[in-house]
Parts: C-alpha cells; structure tokens; sequence
C-alpha cells in the first residue's frame, strides 16, 4: 500500500519560512505528477503548485514568487519552500502524487493523499 506523509507544517509569522516534505513509502514503480493543495476553513481545496516527473511546474497565481516546488525522484519526495509566509496562506496543505504500480503483472495508475499538515500564519 502506497502512503504519503507530509512533515514540515508549523506556525510562523508574516513573512518567515517553511519548508514542507511528502515522502512516498511502497512499492510503486513510477511517480507521475505530484503536487501541493490547500485547504482554509470554509473554502474549498485549491492546487498550489504541482511538478511534472520531467521537472516542469505550475503554481497558483498567488505564490508565484514566493513558493517553490521541487522533488526528488531518487527518494520519491516532493518538496514546497514556502517564502515570504502571509496570512492568507494559513491553509492544511495536503501532498497529492499519481503514480504506477504493478498489478498482477499489469501497470495500473492511482492517486492519492497525505493526511495534511497544518501551516499557520501570523500577522
């Protein structure tokens, strides 16, 4: 069974940094895309950034610049540096990964999710 663990979450003032990981643990064959969502108190989850396998990224408009996404595919671990920390981006963020594994002797695609990790935000 595949699982995905987030680490790094926290509480820190306007305009620090946090440095969030997803490791990925079983035995899967290939990971496809990965990525970071969030979700604040009475909103709905929102994509902050995802990245290709090749390394190619997209973010949401409002971390551009702040945020950075990175992965390592020896490790099977996805990466968010988090800059300049506002209060609107106190969210749980969750690590989202689609990935292959092999299926009585087929390749069969999942997704899946962490369980969240807090970032909190203060002005």
């Amino acid at each position: 069974q595949v699982q995905l663990v987030e680490s790094g979450g926290g509480l820190v003032q306007a305009g620090g940094s946090l440095r969030l990981s997803c490791a990925t643990s079983g035995s899967i064959f290939s990971i496809n895309n990965m990525g970071w969502y969030r979700q604040a108190p009475g909103k709905q989850r929102e994509l902050v950034a995802s990245i290709t396998s090749g390394g190619s990224t997209n973010y949401a408009d409002s971390v551009k610049g702040r945020f950075t996404i990175s992965r390592d595919n020896a490790k099977n671990t996805v990466y968010l540096q988090m800059n300049s920390l506002e209060p609107e981006d106190t969210a749980v963020y969750y690590c989202n990964a689609d990935y292959l594994l092999g299926v009585l002797g087929s390749l069969a695609e999942f997704d899946s999710w962490g369980q969240g990790t807090q970032v909190t935000v203060s002005s």
